[in-house]
């Protein structure tokens, strides 16, 4: 079944909307994109207005800033440490925006939105 970016099959009193109609293709969502740790993969996905957008679906290494020196380098990932959106993105290794990944360097949390961004940056923790 398709996603859909439309409104729900049910009012907030709990009644049902009787729809006239069906899904539109500008009302079209995707599948969740949830890249593990791996060899380093990507791809474009074309978005409404004909914009496209790049999707990591695996990576290996992570732009690393050091907040105490401001510096930036990047860095080996080793698996995912902790993730506060699901405990089973952990089991997965998922990289999702707040992991907390072991590295290389230390941990880092990911603030970039690797399935939505292309690119993959963090934050070393202390």
């Amino acid at each position: 079944m398709a996603i859909t970016h439309y409104r729900p099959k049910r009012k907030f009193t709990g009644s049902r909307y009787i729809s006239s109609r069906g899904k539109k293709l500008s009302e079209m969502g995707n599948d969740p994109t949830l890249p593990p740790i791996g060899e380093k993969k990507t791809k474009s996905v074309r978005t409404k207005g004909g914009n496209t957008k790049l999707r990591i679906l695996a990576a290996q290494t992570v732009n690393v800033i050091d907040t105490s020196t401001k510096k930036a380098v990047k860095a080996t990932m080793k698996y995912v440490a902790e993730n506060p959106a699901n405990r089973h993105y952990v089991r997965r290794n998922a990289l999702t925006k707040g992991a907390v990944v072991e590295t290389d360097k230390g941990r880092v949390r990911i603030t970039s939105r690797p399935a939505q961004d292309g690119c993959l940056n963090g934050v070393l923790l202390k």
